[in-house]
């Protein structure tokens, strides 16, 4: 299979998948008495190959960050599996699963929370690497290449996260993940809290480090666009389900579901004339998807009356 990435052809891509989700159902307890639970991923599946990056979009609430959540083991799996490598990770005792840290890794939303404001970054950049039982000289190393990886200057290990920007911070971020030379690298919007022109320098950054690794990632944003940039396959979800999949060209320019139609539709355009076009017509999709869900009422008031 091949993959495109800013619409450029991609090398081939393994066959076997490195990360697979097979019939993945989440479910929390609901409150109030007897009520049943609530159920976010309903039957997901999807596979991602190794140097592979698969984009997961969709609105606030579709299921696509508690599908992230389920592989790295932060979300309770009812049924169906996560494999990796061949291997079933699901269910697994935390001891096991701490183990996996050093192959499966993440960057989370928010780079002014995800990292300890009381720490170095030298000191934030190392502590996963003197936990698995680096030396301190070999760890020392490790962290300057990783901010070199990550273009960030030698004496930035001496500061707080504080002292450096959002487009930094999640730089840093990056670096901790790549620390231990993860597989998998499960990435929730890394870039949404980030301003257009800082989003399009840590994009090429994700690319460049996935084609001088072979680093899988798992890409979870609500914006076409983004993932458009970054991926080589697309998944659309909607209501804990996916609802369309495919080549990333493919999906975030022809979609054929009206749902995707309509998040394609929600980019702006600097046009008033075609902005209002698209509104118009993002609308009439948001009516049609509506209607589809919508219960018959005449069917259920016939068979209403047929009961009486």
């Amino acid at each position: 299979m091949t993959g495109t990435m800013n619409g450029t052809p991609h090398k081939e891509l393994p066959a076997e998948p490195l990360l697979v989700a097979d019939d993945l159902v989440v479910e929390y307890p609901s409150k109030g008495w007897r009520k049943p639970p609530f159920r976010v991923l309903k039957g997901v599946s999807i596979s991602i190959g190794a140097g592979e990056t698969l984009g997961l979009v969709g609105e606030s609430g579709s299921g696509k960050t508690t599908l992230g959540r389920a592989v790295l083991g932060l979300a309770p799996v009812t049924s169906g599996t996560v494999r990796y490598d061949g291997r079933v990770i699901s269910g697994m005792a935390a001891k096991e699963r701490r183990a996996l840290s050093s192959d499966i890794q993440v960057v989370f939303q928010d780079p002014y929370t995800s990292l300890n404001p009381a720490m170095t970054v030298n000191d934030i950049l190392s502590e996963p690497l003197r936990v698995a039982g680096t030396s301190r000289t070999e760890a020392e190393k490790r962290v300057r290449d990783l901010l070199d990886q990550v273009r960030l200057p030698a004496d930035a290990g001496e500061r707080l996260p504080r002292e450096f920007s959002g487009g930094q911070r999640q730089r840093i971020a990056i670096a901790r993940a790549l620390s231990r030379d993860p597989r998998v690298i499960v990435c929730d919007e890394p870039v949404s809290a980030l301003d257009l022109s800082t989003q399009a320098r840590v994009l090429d950054l994700f690319v460049e480090i996935q084609e001088r690794t072979g680093v899988a990632y798992l890409f979870v944003t609500h914006d076409l666009s983004v993932v458009r940039h970054i991926s080589h396959r697309v998944a659309v979800m909607r209501g804990g389900e996916i609802i369309e999949t495919g080549d990333a060209a493919t999906v975030t320019t022809t979609p054929q579901h009206p749902y995707t139609q309509r998040l394609l539709l929600a980019a702006p355009v600097p046009d008033p004339q075609r902005q209002a076009e698209r509104r118009y017509e993002r609308r009439r999709l948001a009516a049609a998807l509506v209607s589809d869900t919508a219960p018959d009422v005449s069917s259920n008031a016939s068979m209403s009356g047929d009961r009486a």
